[in-house]
């Protein structure tokens, strides 16, 4: 028996009713052996401040949810963490915790009975189970009360998510404060498969220098052996998921706040870059984490135009500064 599942799921719920979210109260607690970190679904104060709940920014709403709230704060390097959450995990959450190098998943046996299970129950247990299952994570329910937990999947002994596109991090000695020049050599000399793709620096706690690049891709281990995959997912009509809210794809902004995360860096603002607009889920995180500026390759988007207007709103509340590399 883990305790320290139950400990930190305990956590979770001691300030679910804290959420600031009036119908669907959520929280998390990422944990390692050293470090417990518990969180709510919530509205970045300056998203508050500036846009206000009500406004939806593109195609999104405006809060981050409780998992990535966790990813992107959480103090270690998130590789080999577990995570407990409240309520079964959105496919976004799944994506990002698949992304981060999560190796466990302790849902709480009450959150089936809740909310987001009654309205897109069938989009966790064909998406967002499908997407942590890929990833070779280990998923259980949690029974507080009882103290028992129950495996919902298991992987396969020995099983190793095939990654045929994988993120880039690579140490940088050669730099210490990264300027527009480094980053306009670093996006010259990359070469990748999909137009949609990002590359950015980050740092270390002791201040060493790492450059990242990532391209749009399918959630760990599923097989791409031409990007033309990721695309066709995406035109598929899932019948579960009419309005297609929720897809298979990682694209670049999200690879590489939660990339980052998953060895313990942080990004540097000002020194981030994507070829295409972020979508808008994407751009909430990011604004979520603190960051205020982004380099964009051009103003187009990938698949949906709310991205543009994602990007505007942010803008145009003085959120977001759109940093030129040309």
């Amino acid at each position: 028996m883990n305790s320290r599942a139950f400990d930190a799921m305990q956590s979770a719920v001691d300030i679910v009713l804290t959420s600031p979210h009036p119908d669907n109260k959520v929280a998390a607690s990422l944990f390692s052996e050293t470090t417990l970190l518990a969180q709510t679904n919530n509205w970045p104060q300056s998203i508050l401040d500036k846009i206000g709940k009500n406004t939806r920014i593109g195609d999104s709403s405006t809060t981050v949810h409780a998992e990535v709230n966790c990813l992107l704060n959480f103090p270690e390097r998130t590789d080999g963490a577990e995570i407990t959450i409240t309520d079964p995990c959105c496919p976004n959450c799944a994506k990002s915790i698949s992304e981060s190098g999560i190796k466990t998943v302790y849902i709480d046996h009450k959150g089936f009975m809740k909310d987001f299970a009654a309205r897109r129950g069938s989009e966790f247990k064909n998406m967002s189970l499908n997407i942590l299952a890929h990833a070779g994570i280990s998923i259980y329910e949690i029974n507080r009360k009882e103290k028992y937990i129950t495996a919902i999947h298991k992987p396969a002994q020995g099983y190793t998510p095939p990654e045929t596109n994988p993120i880039e991090v690579i140490e940088r000695p050669d730099l210490h404060s990264p300027t527009i020049d480094d980053l306009k050599t670093l996006i010259k000399n990359v070469r990748v498969k999909h137009p949609f793709w990002g590359c950015a620096f980050a740092a270390d706690k002791s201040g060493k220098i790492y450059s990242l690049v990532a391209s749009t891709h399918l959630a760990i281990g599923y097989s791409e052996d031409r990007a033309e995959e990721a695309d066709k997912l995406t035109e598929y009509k899932n019948p579960l998921n009419p309005e297609q809210k929720y897809n298979f794809i990682l694209t670049p902004l999200n690879r590489l706040m939660f990339g980052a995360t998953r060895h313990n860096l942080h990004l540097i603002d000002g020194m981030i870059w994507t070829s295409l607009i972020p979508t808008s889920r994407e751009l909430v995180n990011f604004i979520g984490a603190g960051y205020t500026q982004i380099a964009l390759g051009t103003r187009q988007v990938y698949l949906k135009e709310s991205s543009a207007e994602a990007l505007e709103t942010l803008k145009v509340a003085g959120l977001l500064e759109i940093i030129k590399v040309d």
